[in-house]
């Protein structure tokens, strides 16, 4: 399933603000002790980049060669297809020391032995302990990782001006917005959906506020792929509340994310389940809005799925010593993460760059505080057993089609069936 989230989908026209010497000199200060010649594996490192990223590498890049002799080469990548071409060219020795992705790809490239594990050290310490979790596959940590994404609601002040403390009080306050707009406003309650496929990623913290989950995390936040934990009791209250909120109109699988999203910037709605993806829009519509935590619609803690990019080094590099140390010490400091936050606009995961960085950006802060009480999106390679079996009995349910105890257990039969192979 084609999960809709825009992890690598430029936020806005940024332009790359060069790093000053002073912040890149305290990469290489911090780096600590040199390890020795760092070219004896080879005098230069490939980097997989997508195009709004590489302008913010190159100073770190030229500062690490000044400081070891190496040259970080920087090859921009479709990153539509950069995984697969990855796990195919990584055995050949044509791809790259180094890779940014999703974290969601881990299983994947573990699977495929194409990545190695990444010694982040005392360091991790100083990362999100969310986002070192997402990197984090079979015990061992494999990236390193510089920003958060993830949904949160979104509230149209002049509609509804306070937040609400539970999911029926949103509904409530939406419906209000309705009745008393009858000529503007349309939805008490906007979540795009995919027409085919649904959206369990964008539903997902409705899902977990029942105590649902799609699979369940082991004491260190993995996950474990053995105990599909879709079909529980908790899983079968959500789908009942899915049938429920499309017979009131709460859902309604005829919503895409453009719909909703055009819906939203018109003032349509007091309320958009979204990511930071759509901000730039909103605020270019002249929405004035908050950004809030989307309250518990069944008792438990709503926790959206949080995505984490990161950088990975190639279990084929010949010069993973050198690859290692560009990553921990260079891409790993507040200067560089508070640069991809610049050109990417999502929170830092290391924790004193996005604290630095929130105190000046309201909304970083609103997504960021919400992303760290997520789970990651799970990376293992059953995911992709599970996507489109799930989605489509969300969206049958959604449309008010059959019981929901019956579409759902059918949903995760098919799924188990699909993991056995």
């Amino acid at each position: 399933m084609k999960v809709t989230k825009r992890s690598w989908m430029p936020v806005a026209a940024i332009a790359a603000v060069a790093l000053s010497a002073t912040a890149l000199a305290g990469c290489s200060a911090s780096s600590g002790d040199k390890g020795g010649d760092l070219t004896k594996g080879g005098k230069t490192l490939t980097l997989w980049v997508d195009t709004q990223r590489a302008p913010a590498l190159k100073d770190v890049a030229a500062q690490f060669k000044k400081d070891t002799g190496v040259t970080v080469k920087l090859v921009v990548k479709d990153f539509a297809t950069v995984d697969q071409d990855f796990i195919s060219q990584v055995p050949t020795g044509k791809g790259p020391d180094m890779i940014v992705s999703p974290h969601d790809k881990l299983g994947a490239y573990v699977q495929n032995g194409v990545v190695a594990p990444l010694q982040l050290g005392d360091k991790a310490k100083d990362f999100a302990k969310v986002a070192v979790q997402a990197v984090t596959y079979d015990g061992s940590v494999y990236g390193l990782p510089y920003s958060i994404e993830n949904v949160a609601l979104i509230r149209n002040t002049a509609l509804v001006p306070d937040a609400s403390t539970s999911f029926d009080d949103v509904i409530a306050k939406g419906k209000a917005a309705v009745a008393a707009n009858k000529a503007t406003v349309k939805y008490p309650f906007l979540l795009g959906l995919d027409p085919k496929q649904g959206d369990p990623y964008h539903m997902y913290p409705l899902q977990t506020s029942f105590g649902s989950s799609v699979f369940a995390q082991k004491a260190d936040g993995t996950y474990d792929s053995t105990k599909l934990t879709l079909g529980d009791a908790a899983g079968l209250k959500f789908a009942a509340a899915i049938k429920k909120w499309g017979q009131e109109g709460v859902l309604n699988a005829n919503i895409t994310g453009d719909i909703a999203l055009d819906a939203f910037d018109k003032g349509q709605s007091p309320y958009y389940l979204t990511g930071p993806w759509n901000i730039p829009n909103i605020k270019k519509a002249g929405i004035k809005y908050a950004i809030d935590p989307l309250p518990s619609a069944g008792g438990e803690k709503a926790q959206p799925f949080l995505g984490v990019n990161a950088f990975f080094i190639s279990a084929k590099s010949t010069n993973k010593l050198a690859a290692t140390k560009f990553l921990v010490n260079y891409l790993g400091t507040d200067a560089v993460q508070e640069q991809l936050y610049k050109v990417g606009g999502r929170p830092p995961a290391l924790t004193s760059a996005y604290d630095k960085v929130s105190k000046t950006d309201a909304d970083i802060k609103s997504f960021g505080d919400i992303g760290l009480n997520g789970v990651p999106m799970p990376a293992i390679p059953e995911m992709g057993s599970v996507w489109a079996d799930w989605g489509a009995a969300e969206l049958q349910l959604t449309k008010g089609n059959g019981d929901p105890a019956t579409v759902w257990n059918k949903a995760v039969a098919n799924v188990q069936a699909k993991i056995k192979g």
